[in-house]
């Protein structure tokens, strides 16, 4: 039936449809939620666009009424991304509208708050609006509770639609057929069964990862390893030419840590492991604000369901190691000499200490700085790492040493293991190669000599073949020189011998301090240590695997002699030794032998330590009579330090004038700065002090 023309058509007049409203335009809003809705229901389409007609009927004029199709194929349940929604609210909050009609109102808006401020605008405005139903004035109460009811039904109607849709994907989802992309390692039949990957390379490189990680328990080693030898993952292509196809890419952080996490490697059909955080979506992304990973509130936990790579026990301890890696637990085994990295525990505060190195990594310390860095508070406690260091090793070494014998040969056999494991990589790499030059020499052979166009591209195809296979076979020479000897008999026997001496083989320079901390992780669960108040003492309580607890004292070395909590004793017994007539050096061996320590590194008190610890404790007594008891002074005579004490001046201005013979002196027995006595009566004394200095040269 062919169209009317417009002077034919007749106007039906409406009691709200004034000519007000005909000076202004009328907008035809046209929307279907999907592409494929655009694409399979082209009814709906046209009967929108026919709304045009609707429009003509209410009197407006062909040239004045506009129709946008903007939003074809967006949904209607929020504004983001409906750029025609929000031309068509730009235009009414202009003035510019007079009439706005749609199908139905779900097609304007399915959300009740774009619903609204549409209304609210157009009431403001005097614009009406329209569908099939009839025409409403938004700024009559009785139309705008109608359309409010009619909206409120259009955003019901969609969240039915969306529950109804979940529940089906939901019960799909419990009976382990919801269909999702599979990762490496794994394919799909046609028939949507999920299977492992038939090729046999790809098998043994997903467990050869598997493997390495129970060696070496972090992501980065596991990497390492890979990237050494040469070993790349696994890849079906999602899409492209090349669709299904097996490819062989660079293994990369992220990567292992999906096939460490992935629950289908051990077997398990999961759904819901991310949940999303709608706070933290950004509009247009609905894949954004996924959560980490939490298999504990899952939708869906079918176990046994697919085949595995791995138990599910042993996918537990991969992501309890994962989670003791991260920083803010214990973390992996780092590089350094800190014994105790991770597991040390402040006992005062309760929070984690750190390994912090002086001296070019030399000096290993334990503190506890989290106080400071958060609060800019004061340290907490500090201490050196040697001694707590040296406990720990003997508590292990005791703790060790009835397994010693089963732990290296485990360590033999997870070698061997190893080197079966990249023995077979390399077979099956080189197999794989002489297989792609085979095929591309047959395919070579079965064209046609005279299709020369078809010769030389499978010609440059068999070439490329042939040299990525001469590359490799460089690479397996390469490696098999480079890789070391399968141990011997009389090397395991070697190796025997060696385990029943556990301290020499962890003092061993082939004992590297990353296996002394794993053999410690192995061990301890955490150590707390408290510095009892400032002094040298130190209480270590070490938790043990399996809950038992031992307690330890170690003494830590401290700056001066002060902060030794016996220090009161210590002076008082040098006093004493001073006293009965003893110098410097008897004095020191009279404290080593009776156990007294000192506040350093050093094992034992020497003379110079028991003069500069006299010297402290009583400023008063002359240093020339503790360190030289025999040498009689003449009259007006000064040490070097006492002078400058005197003076007020640097010991070096005082050698400065005894060299330029400003100042009398004479030597005494000795070879320390202690070694001359200066002549200086008061007159000289009064001079040097009211005479400028000059520096000393």
């Amino acid at each position: 039936m062919s169209e009317k023309p417009a002077s034919a058509r007749r106007v039906m007049p409406h009691d709200k449809v004034t000519a007000q409203h005909h000076g202004r335009l009328a907008i035809v809003y046209v929307r279907q939620s999907t592409p494929q809705q655009v694409e399979r229901h082209q009814e709906s389409t046209r009967l929108q666009y026919a709304l045009v007609d609707r429009a003509a009927d209410l009197g407006w004029e062909r040239g004045r009424i506009i129709v946008i199709d903007d939003d074809l194929g967006r949904s209607g349940s929020t504004i983001e991304g409906r750029l025609g929604f929000q031309r068509l609210v730009a235009e009414v909050g202009l003035g510019n509208v007079g009439l706005v009609l749609g199908i139905e109102m779900s097609r304007l808006a399915r959300s009740c708050r774009d619903w609204h401020q549409l209304l609210e605008i157009c009431s403001l405005f005097d614009t009406l609006i329209a569908d099939v139903d009839g025409v409403y004035d938004p700024a009559h109460y009785n139309d705008r509770l109608l359309l409010g009811l009619k909206g409120t039904m259009s955003e019901a109607e969609l969240h039915i639609l969306k529950a109804r849709m979940l529940e089906g994907r939901m019960a799909k989802a419990r009976r382990g057929e919801l269909g999702r992309a599979v990762p490496m390692g794994y394919t799909r039949r046609a028939s949507g069964e999920i299977i492992l990957d038939p090729d046999e390379q790809a098998q043994s490189t997903i467990r050869l990862v598997f493997d390495l990680y129970d060696r070496h328990h972090t992501i980065g080693r596991v990497l390492r390893h890979l990237a050494a030898n040469g070993i790349r993952l696994p890849v079906r292509a999602a899409g492209g030419a090349a669709k299904g196809e097996l490819e062989w890419r660079r293994a990369n952080r992220p990567s292992l840590y999906c096939l460490l996490v992935n629950p289908i490697y051990a077997g398990a059909y999961v759904y819901g492991l991310r949940p999303s955080d709608r706070r933290r979506q950004r509009p247009g992304h609905p894949k954004s604000g996924r959560k980490a990973p939490d298999l504990d509130n899952a939708h869906v936990v079918l176990h046994d369901h697919l085949p595995a790579y791995i138990s599910w026990e042993r996918y537990l301890e991969n992501r309890k190691q994962l989670q003791s890696n991260a920083t803010k637990q214990r973390g992996p085994v780092r590089a350094g000499v800190a014994l105790l990295s991770g597991l040390l525990i402040c006992g005062r505060c309760g929070l984690r200490m750190n390994s912090v190195y002086n001296h070019n990594g030399r000096g290993p310390r334990y503190q506890c700085g989290n106080m400071r860095s958060t609060y800019d508070e004061p340290l907490c406690q500090s201490l050196s790492a040697p001694p707590l260091d040296t406990l720990i090793a003997r508590l292990a070494m005791e703790a060790v040493q009835p397994a010693a014998l089963e732990v290296a040969l485990s360590v033999a056999a997870d070698l061997e293991a190893e080197r079966i494991a990249l023995r077979q990589h390399w077979q099956q790499r080189l197999e794989r190669a002489r297989y792609e030059a085979g095929r591309a020499r047959r395919q070579y052979d079965a064209v046609e000599p005279e299709n020369r166009l078809v010769v030389r591209t499978l010609e440059r195809t068999w070439e490329t073949a042939l040299s990525e296979l001469g590359r490799l076979e460089a690479e397996h020479e390469k490696a098999l020189r480079e890789r070391p000897a399968a141990p011997t008999q009389a090397e395991i026997t070697a190796i025997r011998a060696v385990s029943e001496d556990l301290p020499a083989l962890w003092q061993a320079n082939t004992t590297t301090p990353e296996d002394r901390q794993t053999i410690v992780r192995l061990l301890l669960e955490r150590v707390l240590v408290e510095v009892i108040g400032d002094s040298e003492q130190v209480r270590v309580e070490c938790h043990w695997h399996g809950g038992t607890r031992t307690e330890h004292r170690i003494i830590r070395p401290v700056s001066c002699a002060k902060r030794l909590s016996n220090y009161a004793a210590l002076v008082a017994r040098a006093s004493e030794l001073r006293k009965a007539g003893l110098d410097g050096g008897e004095i020191a061996e009279t404290l080593n032998r009776e156990g007294w320590q000192p506040a350093k590194r050093c094992d034992a008190f020497s003379g110079s330590m028991v003069r500069n610890l006299l010297r402290t404790a009583h400023p008063e007594a002359p240093v020339s009579r503790l360190r030289h008891p025999a040498v009689e002074r003449e009259p007006d005579e000064w040490t070097v330090p006492e002078l400058a004490r005197r003076l007020a001046l640097p010991q070096s201005t005082i050698y400065s004038w005894v060299r330029r013979g400003r100042l009398m002196s004479r030597s005494i027995s000795g070879g320390s700065r202690l070694n001359r006595l200066v002549h200086a009566d008061a007159g000289m004394i009064a001079a040097l002090s009211a005479k400028p200095v000059t520096p000393a040269s």
